[in-house]
């Protein structure tokens, strides 16, 4: 590996960590809080250890794929640390354990906290907590690979940190890497400026509509308020955060492609069609139960469903109601829908739809063969073209390796923590597939708080692995990768 140039990208990392605290030390003076000090003082530090690293090492440009593979795998764990700061400064998180997974689960969208009382923190940390959704919704190594030169292996970080669905997809933006991502930057931003609008013209307050915009776009979750959306109790703002949280989890190549007037690649794409098609099952079954339960009258149910599958499905974790108290059939559905995930190419996390979508046809395609047709050749299409079959197997492994880490994951935890296993096996699917709340202890109306340091480390790197997309964040387990 190349050290020099690693260096520099995480000072240039750094940087911008250090430089993103201004905005909360700024909420922070504006609402009077007592956690200036801790902010400015986070800043400082960050800032110190980054300026020397970006500027000593400028001139090495030289990175290869472990190098990127190193610098996405560890570089949300220094930021993670770095950004827990304030949080243990102040003493609103004094243990650091706390504090990282916190940041981590920010970082990472999973929106899974361990505040047992969200709403005493001031707001410069609240807002710090969530402006950390907003740099990691797009991945915080696309806004870094802005910053550095050109031709430093910025595509190589890129492919480290991006999603394996868009290898599936083959779905790219522009030649140049830092020309793509300054267009899904400002595609990303416009979202939050359009939502953040929306929200205020009902009545929300820019602080809070700051807020839930970065944690929804981003599809992560985090909210200033214990009950997250359901404080307002406001079907206006319930249905706009619904709509952000759908198109956070689509493609933002289509976003692109629209805004140039291509709007035949959103009709021929196969993975969106999917997509919708995912959230009108769901949405319908869960509306049908709660109404035929009499959980809702039948607006409050389509409401209500349509709002905690879109959250789930899209990874965010938003909540509007105690879905532990739905009828379980109910929750059935919504416990499915974990294992999904959106569209690969998004802000979410999870499995990706195009994984199941490529498995499905590739298993039709397999029984045509066998029972059928043995003589023919059937292909699997992907966008009206025909996929590999080293992306077949790309999908099985992914899908394969993602059940085997929830299993194995769930057998961990309940060694660690001696909890029950529902709760075991939802700590993990709420982890690793970045949504944050899950069910049993760790539901709704609860947090992460009562689990052991060890466990929060182990779900703070199942939250890593989710955001790396599984094969980054395991691969530097092989001692081949230490090898020159």
């Amino acid at each position: 590996m190349h050290l020099f140039p690693i260096l520099h990208v995480f000072g240039t990392l750094f940087l911008v960590t250090g430089i993103s605290m201004l905005l909360p030390v700024a909420c922070a003076l504006i609402y009077g809080g007592d956690d200036v000090a801790a902010l400015v003082i986070s800043a400082l530090v960050t800032l110190f250890i980054g300026i020397p690293l970006w500027w000593g090492f400028r001139k090495h440009h030289d990175l290869g794929i472990k190098d990127g593979i190193f610098i996405a795998a560890f570089g949300w764990v220094f930021v993670s640390a770095l950004s827990a700061l304030p949080f243990m400064i102040h003493g609103s998180i004094p243990s650091f354990t706390d504090a990282f997974f916190e940041m981590m689960s920010g970082y990472t969208t999973s929106g899974a906290t361990i505040l047992t009382d969200i709403e005493v923190v001031p707001r410069g940390l609240l807002f710090w907590r969530s402006e950390t959704h907003l740099l990691g919704g797009m991945g915080f190594l696309t806004l870094t690979v802005i910053f550095l030169p050109h031709g430093m292996g910025g595509l190589r970080i890129f492919r480290a940190e991006s999603s394996p669905g868009q290898v599936i997809t083959k779905e790219k933006f522009h030649a140049r890497n830092r020309d793509t991502m300054v267009r899904l930057w400002l595609i990303y931003l416009g979202l939050n400026a359009a939502q953040t609008i929306l929200l205020c013209g009902g009545g929300m307050s820019l602080f809070d509509a700051l807020c839930h915009a970065f944690g929804t776009v981003s599809t992560s979750g985090y909210s200033p308020y214990n009950a997250s959306i359901g404080h307002y109790n406001n079907a206006y703002f319930d249905w706009i955060v619904i709509v952000f949280m759908f198109l956070g989890g689509m493609t933002f190549v289509l976003f692109y492609q629209m805004m140039r007037g291509d709007f035949h690649s959103l009709r021929i794409n196969t993975e969106f069609r999917w997509y919708v098609g995912f959230m009108l099952f769901f949405c319908g079954i869960v509306s049908w139960l709660l109404w035929k339960e009499n959980t809702y009258g039948l607006i409050d149910a389509i409401r209500y469903a349509t709002f905690q599958v879109t959250s789930l499905l899209t990874t965010t974790g938003f909540t509007t109601a105690d879905y532990e108290k739905w009828p379980q059939a109910a929750q059935m559905f919504l416990y499915a829908v974990c294992f999904i995930g959106a569209c690969a190419g998004s802000t979410t996390s999870g499995i990706k739809i195009v994984h199941y979508v490529v498995l499905c046809k590739f298993m039709s395609a397999a029984i045509k063969k066998i029972f059928f047709q043995p003589m023919s050749v059937i292909s699997v299409r992907l966008n009206q073209r025909p996929v590999d079959d080293t992306i077949i197997h790309l999908s099985v492994c992914y899908f394969i390796v993602n059940i085997f880490m929830v299993l194995a994951g769930g057998c961990v935890m309940v060694l660690t923590d001696d909890m029950d296993y529902v709760t075991a096996m939802s700590s993990v699917i709420a982890t690793l597939m970045n949504i944050g709340p899950g069910f049993g202890a760790i539901g709704p109306s609860e947090n992460y708080a009562f689990i052991s340091d060890a466990g929060k480390w182990f779900l703070s790197y199942n939250m890593l692995v989710g955001r790396l997309e599984m094969f980054s964040a395991l691969v530097i387990f092989y001692p081949s990768f230490w090898k020159r």
